[in-house]
């Protein structure tokens, strides 16, 4: 990875993209420091945690990567482009316009490209407006505000969206790798120097200061140890794929024979990526977002408990063995996801269909049908066995912090996502490479 960046930098206009790259990140990230005038941070934090619950605000502080704590101008951040691109993507199924839309090549990637932008500028009015409503109906506004102040606020919040979308599509187009995932990357790496201190703070500091130096420093190598460990996992999950032998037929071109070429088709075991992880933890977050929203009281004991089992800081705690309930309903519903979420981002008798038209077949298997069901069958277990990898990498800081109370905003979902990126950026660093080399060769 250092040996690609470093050849990169030898190269000016990779250079000039990275450098790109790095000038609207500082850009962002002064954006995300510039507080809203008239909030009042505090008590709006304080009131965010009462409405959206522990989970709900940490999955939401690692998209924003602290700003909508900070409530600043870019409190948004990526969430509504998110949100809009997984509501294209569902509704591509749906709705046969978009679908052919998708298949249009490059022209219906644009148009693709323009809905989604005009969607994710309505998403960031509604969520901008939900906010500043609750905020000011809970009176964490400040004295003072009215409805001047709340439509000031939306206006500023979806303006900000609005911008940081603009920006990651600049980094996509001027710079280096995909905006919206670098910029999510930045938000969750600018969480960790304060996660790291937390750690440090609640298992070694002691230890040192009873001048206990072998606890204090076993307590460092086991953080260490995790952290890897995990890392290793997304690593191997994220590279985990199954091969697909497929035979090109001979054909006559002329008086020559030309195909007859043996190559593969991978099929990456994650097939969803972190998409059935963020899905199960919005919805099991849901309830009791809603039940703080609308201040509903439940007298029913059993529902209690079962409400309460959702949030992820009792799956592992001893002293909430219904936490077990939760954990065993997150399980099922990324799995759910998974095939859910695979279903709609592969056909394998689109697949199957196209491999038809090109004269190709895998090997054993006739064309058509039983390519299909083929396919289908292989999907069934690389999706399980990736969803298993999931909840194995997400369940691993869960399990530390019900356990040992080992509170960090990132956990196995920021990491494959931090891998993911890393990954695809160093990919089209080499694809960028690989092109140089080519066209300095033919010129």
């Amino acid at each position: 990875m250092f040996k690609t960046l470093i050849n990169a930098l030898k190269v000016k206009d990779i250079r000039n993209r990275i450098f790109y790259t790095l000038w609207i990140l500082l850009i962002f990230r002064i954006g995300c420091t510039i507080t809203i005038p008239g909030v009042d941070v505090a008590t709006v934090q304080a009131k965010l945690d009462s409405i959206l619950g522990t989970d709900a605000n940490a999955l939401l502080g690692m998209f924003s990567g602290g700003s909508l704590e900070q409530m600043s101008v870019f409190a948004l951040n990526v969430t509504p482009y998110i949100t809009s691109s997984i509501i294209i993507q569902l509704l591509t199924i749906a709705i046969p316009a978009l679908e052919e839309m998708q298949r249009d090549g490059e022209d219906g990637r644009k148009k693709m490209t323009a809905i989604t932008r005009y969607v994710t500028v309505l998403l960031g009015i509604i969520e901008a407006a939900g906010l500043s409503i609750s905020l000011l109906r809970m009176n964490a506004l400040g004295t003072g505000a009215n409805a001047l102040t709340v439509i000031t606020m939306i206006i500023t919040l979806t303006a900000g969206s609005t911008l940081v979308m603009w920006l990651g599509e600049r980094i996509t187009e001027k710079g280096i790798g995909n905006g919206i995932s670098i910029i999510l990357l930045i938000n969750i790496v600018s969480r960790m120097p304060n996660d790291f201190t937390n750690l440090y703070t609640m298992f070694v500091q002691k230890q040192f200061t009873d001048a206990e130096y072998v606890k204090g420093i076993g307590a460092i190598l086991v953080i260490i140890a995790v952290v890897i460990l995990t890392t290793v996992l997304v690593i191997l999950l994220q590279d985990a794929k199954r091969n697909i032998p497929v035979q090109y037929s001979q054909k006559m071109s002329g008086r020559k024979l030309v195909g007859g070429r043996a190559t593969e088709m991978p099929l990456k075991v994650n097939t969803a990526g972190v998409i059935p992880i963020i899905f199960a933890s919005s919805l099991l977050s849901m309830p009791s977002m809603i039940i703080s929203l609308f201040n509903i009281e439940i007298s029913n004991q059993i529902v209690q408990e079962i409400i309460t089992s959702l949030s992820q800081n009792y799956w592992f705690s001893k002293g909430h063995p219904w936490g077990y309930v939760g954990l065993a309903i997150y399980i099922a519903l990324v799995l759910i996801f998974a095939y859910f979420y695979t279903s709609i981002t592969f056909n394998p008798m689109e697949v199957a269909n196209n491999l038809k038209k090109g004269g190709a077949s895998i090997p054993g298997i006739r064309p058509g049908k039983p390519t299909q069901e083929y396919l289908e069958k292989v999907l069934k277990y690389i999706i399980f066995i990736g969803a298993v990898g999931l909840v194995i990498i997400a369940l691993i800081p869960i399990f530390f912090s019900g356990v040992f109370g080992a509170n960090v905003s990132f956990g196995g979902t920021s990491l494959i996502i931090i891998v993911g990126v890393i990954l695809e950026t160093i990919n089209q660093l080499d694809s960028k490479m690989l092109d140089r080399n080519y066209e300095g060769f033919l010129k």
